[in-house]
């Protein structure tokens, strides 16, 4: 997999945009524009996207393996991940925002409104909802997840169902505007890192929240994805709360 490095991601992001402006429309055959300047920084040589293995295609097959990007539902491809992980080393890309500026689009008179920051600051733990998807396959010694972390321009229709027209709305396009990181998730000992420093040998699910930093509506997404990578495992009880120890490796 491609080394991080935040200027060539810049200059693919440029070049894929020059081209999307020169073909007079957003993305190619129905790609958007996230999804094809990710595949592009991982493997500049377009030779080798979209390439059939078994009964799927790939968005990357190269040298290293398969690549698929997945910006979004990624326990939709489980049965193609599945798949994939019989025969060859698969990596995941699955991007998450970090900081997000958004502008409007009204569908009857084309007018864009000014853009604005979004005041959600995006983090690596946003991705465990879709881990929790695809939780069965995270010890498998042939999957890598890959967590870009990116800014990000978003642009939305004004069609919602609300007053003033963003609840439910269109999203049409998303263009990163910076890589700040690179979280790459192999092995126990890569999930094990994301634990909080903090967090004694045994605890409750309200420490691991209190120590990450997270709310509680994300407690059974942590523990799940957590557990399913074989960090942390159930041992008894503290009163009424689940009790749970980290693993040794």
């Amino acid at each position: 997999m491609r080394t991080f490095d935040p200027d060539a991601f810049l200059a693919v992001r440029d070049t894929v945009l020059l081209q999307e402006r020169e073909q007079k429309g957003i993305g190619t055959l129905g790609e958007k524009t996230l999804h094809r300047i990710l595949k592009c920084y991982y493997e500049p040589l377009t030779e080798m996207h979209e390439q059939k293995l078994g009964r799927y295609v790939a968005d990357i097959l190269n040298e290293d393996g398969v690549l698929e990007i997945q910006t979004r539902q990624l326990s939709a491809m489980k049965q193609k991940l599945s798949s994939f992980l019989e025969v060859a080393p698969v990596t995941i890309v699955h991007p998450i925002v970090h900081r997000k500026w958004l502008q409007w689009v009204d569908p009857e008179t084309g007018e864009v409104t000014a853009k604005r920051k979004s005041p959600k600051i995006g983090t690596t733990y946003d991705a465990f909802w879709e881990l929790g998807g695809i939780h069965t396959f995270l010890q498998h010694p042939n999957l890598t997840i890959c967590l870009p972390m990116l800014d990000m321009e978003e642009t939305r229709l004004l069609n919602g169902w609300s007053k003033n027209k963003k609840r439910g709305s269109t999203r049409v396009d998303r263009v990163p505007i910076a890589l700040l990181s690179e979280t790459v998730l192999r092995t126990a000992e890569d999930y094990a890192s994301l634990l909080p420093p903090s967090l004694p040998e045994t605890f409750v699910t309200s420490e691991l929240l209190a120590g990450l930093g997270q709310r509680s509506d994300r407690a059974y997404t942590l523990i799940r994805v957590f557990r399913a990578a074989g960090v942390i495992e159930d041992c008894g009880k503290r009163g009424r709360q689940n009790l749970y120890r980290r693993c040794s490796f």
